[in-house]
């Protein structure tokens, strides 16, 4: 297990639940889990995709793009499924911010993918984790396990009408699955190499659906956004690039 430095000038937001317990979903309930989840599903997709578009949320991963943009990009009707891609193959040397959220607060990446799959009508979504952090999966296993159980997720979550499911994959040690077309790849059970773009993976990703890739903490930040605003988030950050980040 990892330790935990805090900061005497440190703003917590994707942090906040660390070292409270919230990998356990009763506990996690207590610190408002999955409310966001709830409130997104009263709310319009374009709504969702607004809200997060003007937070200022950038993907977590190294990018940077605009969160909301790039879950714009989703054609909205399509012939095939649409996916949710959380990328925790996070395999920079020295990086391990990502494998502090699996540990701490699953579900909070959990509710992220799902939300992402109500803005963008996604029915399923994939969380991929790196092939080292093998403990980490029996995390992650056991959160959505629970959700299944809450009716969190599956058929008719939260009696709303909305299915959605979810999947976790262990990687297998590959750095360059990190790239979003690479992981595509290795999730499809290929040879994990990029793939010649375009087309871009929201308009031909996963089994040529349209798919939305994400970091693991870009996901778990857009659950804050839901309940605190756009407004509140943006302001945590510069102009344009919304939020906090972590340090590991």
């Amino acid at each position: 297990m990892a330790d935990l430095v805090s900061h005497p000038d440190e703003v917590k937001v994707v942090s906040r639940r660390f070292g409270q317990g919230a990998a356990d979903i009763d506990r996690y309930l207590q610190l408002d889990g999955y409310k966001a989840v709830q409130k997104a599903l009263a709310m319009q997709p374009d709504a969702i995709v607004n809200l997060v578009k003007d937070s200022g949320l950038r993907g977590r991963g190294g990018a940077g793009f605009n969160t909301g943009m790039k879950w714009s990009f989703v054609p909205k009707q399509s012939a095939k499924p649409k996916y949710i891609l959380c990328n925790g193959d996070e395999s920079e040397p020295g990086t391990c911010k990502d494998r502090l959220i699996f540990e701490h607060d699953p579900h909070a990446v959990i509710e992220g993918v799902v939300i992402a799959g109500i803005a963008t009508g996604a029915h399923a979504g994939y969380i991929y984790v790196r092939g080292e952090y093998r403990y980490l999966l029996e995390i992650m296993q056991k959160a959505i396990r629970d959700a299944y159980a809450k009716g969190f997720l599956g058929k008719n979550i939260f009696g709303s009408g909305y299915d959605f499911e979810v999947y976790w994959h262990g990687g297998a040690g590959a750095y360059e699955v990190g790239e979003e077309s690479a992981l595509m790849e290795s999730l499809e059970g290929k040879r994990g190499i990029p793939r010649i773009r375009p087309p871009f993976p929201a308009v031909v990703g996963l089994w040529g659906g349209p798919t939305v890739i994400n970091n693991a903490e870009t996901l778990a930040s857009v659950p804050h956004i839901l309940l605190g605003g756009a407004e509140w988030y943006a302001k945590l950050g510069p102009p344009k690039n919304g939020g906090t980040r972590l340090f590991a």
